[in-house]
């Protein structure tokens, strides 16, 4: 039988895993970038709360000037935020949520698209990024999570324009690691998601964290703990094809905890991914609801 996550554990390991991954912070503006991606079975789809403050708190005790955010698939940051509890945890240390809302356009790969200036602006991001299944990625990890750095409505739209290109899609995802500021990459694996995803998964007690200066090594080392072949990851397929820095599963170095040491026997991927381009219907949906949740907080 598998334990109950333990995330009073894991928020403890937190210091040691950004000692190894961070520079001297002091002085800097540093996003926490969580992975919410809807308010919808939120306490599991999104990076849990525990992970964020000792995130933080850790950042915050090193001198740095800490905002968190995400521009989620669905609703706002606030909103998402609230629901997991998240701002009276973050109050004592005196940091902001925010939506990652004003954009400016940058190309990523072969495609234009809009980041959020707050993302362009920090010195480092702090990605934080979920353990969990995709229904169209087959695995969601530190490179997706960047995505959320690309404002509202502006996703679903790449996703209905891009997202039947053939490899343009995915080839822009990763494109953000050249145009984001450096960025270091610490993974909720402790109660991971599988089955289906970003949403609507299910729970897996997997009792990982995991961190790197890399986000592109940091998901080979997931899909090493998953025992899957690259070519059933779009994202580390294309980073392997590209040759880029962590992509080869045999360059990787372990100092603690190796992916064999985690027991994912019983983790369900996809069989069968989902298009990556979404219908009309769904950009609609997406627009409308921003549109809502921007009058109803004037």
């Amino acid at each position: 039988m598998r334990q109950t996550p333990d995330y009073t554990h894991a928020a403890s390991m937190i210091p040691n895993l950004l000692d190894s991954v961070l520079p001297d912070i002091s002085g800097l503006r540093l996003l926490i970038k969580p992975n919410f991606v809807a308010l919808r079975n939120a306490q599991l789809c999104c990076t849990h709360p525990a992970v964020i403050v000792a995130a933080a708190r850790y950042c915050v005790e090193h001198g740095a000037r800490v905002t968190v955010g995400d521009s989620p698939a669905f609703g706002t940051a606030q909103s998402i935020a609230q629901a997991i509890g998240l701002p009276e945890l973050l109050r004592p240390l005196g940091v902001e949520v925010v939506t990652l809302a004003r954009g400016v356009c940058i190309k990523s790969g072969h495609v234009r698209v809009q980041i959020s200036a707050a993302a362009l602006d920090a010195d480092l991001i702090v990605n934080l990024p979920k353990f969990k299944a995709h229904s169209q990625m087959r695995f969601s990890g530190a490179v997706k999570n960047l995505f959320g750095c690309v404002t509202g409505v502006r996703k679903a739209w790449l996703h209905a324009r891009h997202g039947d290109k053939k490899n343009r899609f995915v080839a822009m995802i990763c494109g953000l690691m050249n145009v984001l500021p450096p960025t270091v990459s610490l993974m909720d694996g402790v109660e991971a998601m599988h089955r289906t995803g970003p949403i609507a998964g299910e729970a897996f007690a997997l009792g990982l964290m995991g961190a790197c200066a890399s986000p592109v090594a940091l998901d080979t080392a997931a899909g090493m703990v998953l025992g899957a072949r690259p070519e059933l990851f779009p994202i580390w397929d294309h980073c392997l094809r590209e040759k880029l820095p962590g992509a080869d599963a045999t360059d990787l170095d372990f100092p603690l905890h190796k992916p064999e040491d985690f027991d994912a026997t019983d983790f369900i991927l996809p069989a069968s991914l989902k298009p990556e381009s979404f219908r009309p219907d769904i950009l609609l949906t997406s627009l409308i609801k921003r549109m809502w949740l921007a009058r109803f907080r004037r």
